[in-house]
């Protein structure tokens, strides 16, 4: 009997692992066991609220007392055990602590130097989503290739908006697998940057497009709640010295997010051999394995 279960993943990728015949049976039990075991590591790990959790040399987050923080080493073996390659970016991911909410923020600092952010001021939002749907439907090729379901964007979950005041920017897209059916509710990234002076962070969302007005709040707050060390605010910038990035802020709608959603996970060998990896988390089949684990956290 086909066996399922469902994770979710950061780097704006959520697998859902399928079991595709009883010879891979062995296989899957020791994925399991490593989730089960990546995921003990992680809560052990975790950082409760409230508490100042330093982002590297860059920021500081500010965790309220209903969430907990996985630091990096944790958060990527979390990520591998799900199938998903190593991202060099990654700082670590939040979690709440009630077992009646779902949703995941991967928490990550690129180096890309400082953005100027010049072109937010006369974007064109639909030819940002433009963009957006002409890298995916670009990548698709290669997701047929690799066996992947192909992806299509159908729109704006909340267009690009940004703070110059403070460099925050804010934007999610609804991409769903092609073919799926008009009442499928996907999982969708609820994306938000905080602008610095070597380059950016990100506190990205992953949750159900339905609950994105419910669970947003709690991305926002962190958010707000970020805070760059003296000498890395985005005001402490020297064009004399300092690297200035290849791209603007435009770029990190259209261009980065491109890209994103176009990435595969990169799955162990042994994965590879039952599992076909999907880049937006599936429906569960089954209950949520993730949503189990985290609630046996005390255990």
């Amino acid at each position: 009997m086909m066996r399922a279960f469902l994770s979710r993943l950061p780097l704006v990728l959520a697998c859902a692992l399928l079991c595709l015949h009883a010879g891979a049976s062995a296989q899957n039990a020791s994925a399991q066991q490593e989730i089960e075991s990546a995921s003990r590591a992680a809560f052990a790990a975790a950082k409760h609220g409230p508490a100042d959790v330093p982002l590297g040399d860059q920021a500081t987050l500010k965790l309220p007392q209903t969430m907990f923080f996985v630091p990096r080493a944790q958060a990527e073996r979390l990520m591998q055990a799900y199938g998903n390659g190593r991202d060099p970016s990654l700082l670590g991911v939040v979690m709440p602590k009630s077992d009646e909410e779902d949703w995941l923020v991967t928490v990550n600092f690129d180096k890309a130097g400082y953005i100027k952010d010049d072109d937010a001021r006369n974007w064109n939002v639909g030819e940002l989503l433009d963009n957006l749907r002409e890298g995916t439907e670009a990548s698709n090729e290669e997701r047929k290739k690799r066996g992947f379901p192909e992806l299509t964007v159908d729109g704006w979950v909340e267009a690009p908006k940004y703070d110059s005041n403070t460099q925050r920017l804010v934007w999610s897209v609804a991409a769903k697998h092609k073919g799926a059916g008009a009442d499928e509710d996907p999982t969708v990234n609820y994306n938000t940057y905080a602008l610095g002076r070597d380059g950016y962070i990100t506190l990205d969302l992953i949750t159900q497009q339905n609950r994105v007005p419910v669970d947003k709040s709690a991305v926002l707050a962190l958010l707000d709640n970020l805070h760059y060390v003296d000498g890395k605010r985005y005001a402490d910038f020297d064009a004399s010295t300092d690297k200035v990035a290849e791209y603007g802020l435009a770029a990190l709608v259209a261009g980065v997010a491109a890209k994103k959603l176009g990435l595969f996970a990169v799955i162990a060998a042994f994965l590879a051999k039952f599992a076909k990896v999907g880049i937006l988390a599936a429906a569960a089949l089954g209950g949520s394995l993730w949503k189990l684990l985290r609630g046996k956290k005390a255990e």
